[in-house]
């Protein structure tokens, strides 16, 4: 992955980790910076977010900015544009480097906000009450400050449809996370009746609307046709769908891995394996590992069926991102867009 999105960047002219710096460096966020360093000490979940910022292994972090700027680069210039070709640089047009940067903030906005704790679950060990309701404060008051920022460069982009699509993804995220929250409850994820239907849909709302409907405004900001939008759509939705079941998988398919139990019962190899069990038998096999539920979950889900139908299903979405690329002309973006889905469609 790390080698796949390391040639990627240098396709499209610099180190997309830099994306959002202009405004990571403002001094509004500077303040803010000195402001987090008060939770230090504390297991305030923004703290793991601002580390993000600075270092992260997986290199995914700038993932949306770098497959819209692959994308746009893939379609170049539509005929409509031949008189504004001179504005791009690495067979990019500005807009749409201006559009990656806005997805990125918004994208990070997000994560801050992700990172508000609820006060009534907390534990003497987790640090101070006071400084919990500093950390959320924080987490709120600098996620409102990135998204502020994203929507006013998206306003100066001056294109209604752009900001439509993009505004649409915006209410997609907040619906996704809202409906990730309801059913985040310990209890909650053992007793629901979860199909893999309602999971695609809520995980499209959480993490695929965004990218798709970006990559869809960047062939609009190039004047293509309604066909080239609508395959730009189709790879950024089918993409982050591969990367979300590749993300979900890894606890049941890593050879050597220390963090063996930590999965989500919403994970998709869990909603498969509930699927394939049938309620009834799922609600017995709860009662039936009640004592270390975790561990031998974890050990019933990896042996039955839910693993290889969600690895099937990454595959299926991979492919069906590949051919949404056939649209596009042969290039080296074409190739590195299909890499970074051989990416992540690979398992040992």
């Amino acid at each position: 992955w790390s080698e796949v999105v390391s040639e990627a960047e240098k396709i499209v002219g610099y180190p997309t980790s830099f994306m959002s710096l202009r405004c990571l460096l403002s001094d509004e966020l500077s303040n803010i910076a000195m402001q987090v360093r008060k939770l230090v000490g504390t297991k305030h979940p923004l703290l793991d977010t601002a580390r993000g910022f600075v270092y992260d292994s997986r290199n995914n972090l700038q993932m949306r900015g770098l497959v819209i700027l692959l994308i746009s680069k893939a379609a170049g210039p539509s005929t409509a544009e031949v008189s504004f070709q001179h504005n791009m640089v690495s067979g990019i047009y500005s807009s749409q480097r201006s559009l990656a940067e806005i997805t990125e903030l918004i994208h990070t906005a997000f994560l801050v906000h992700r990172g508000i704790v609820n006060i009534r679950e907390l534990k003497a060990c987790d640090g101070p009450l006071k400084d919990m309701k500093f950390g959320n404060k924080m987490a709120v008051l600098s996620g409102d400050f990135l998204l502020a920022n994203a929507c006013t460069s998206l306003a100066q982009l001056q294109n209604t449809k752009v900001v439509e699509l993009i505004s649409s993804a915006i209410g997609d995220l907040v619906q996704g996370i809202y409906y990730e929250n309801s059913k985040s409850s310990e209890e909650s994820c053992l007793t629901d009746d979860i199909s893999i239907a309602a999971w695609k849909e809520q995980v499209f709302l959480s993490h695929s609307a965004l990218l798709a409907k970006s990559c869809q405004a960047a062939m609009e900001l190039a004047k293509h046709s309604t066909e080239i939008q609508e395959m730009a759509f189709q790879y950024g939705k089918h993409m982050s769908m591969t990367h979300k079941l590749h993300s979900d998988l890894q606890p049941f398919v890593k050879e050597n891995s220390s963090d063996t139990m930590a999965f989500s019962l919403n994970s998709a190899p869990a909603v498969l394996h509930q699927e394939f069990l049938g309620r009834e038998a799922w609600i017995k096999q709860i009662r039936e590992v009640r004592i270390s539920w975790v561990c031998h979950l974890w050990e019933a889900i990896k042996a039955g069926k839910g693993v290889t139908a969600a690895i099937d299903l990454c595959c299926c979405h991979g492919n069906s991102a590949l051919a949404a690329l056939d649209c596009f002309p042969p290039s080296e973006a074409r190739t590195a867009l299909a890499n970074i889905v051989y990416a992540v469609t690979r398992f040992p």
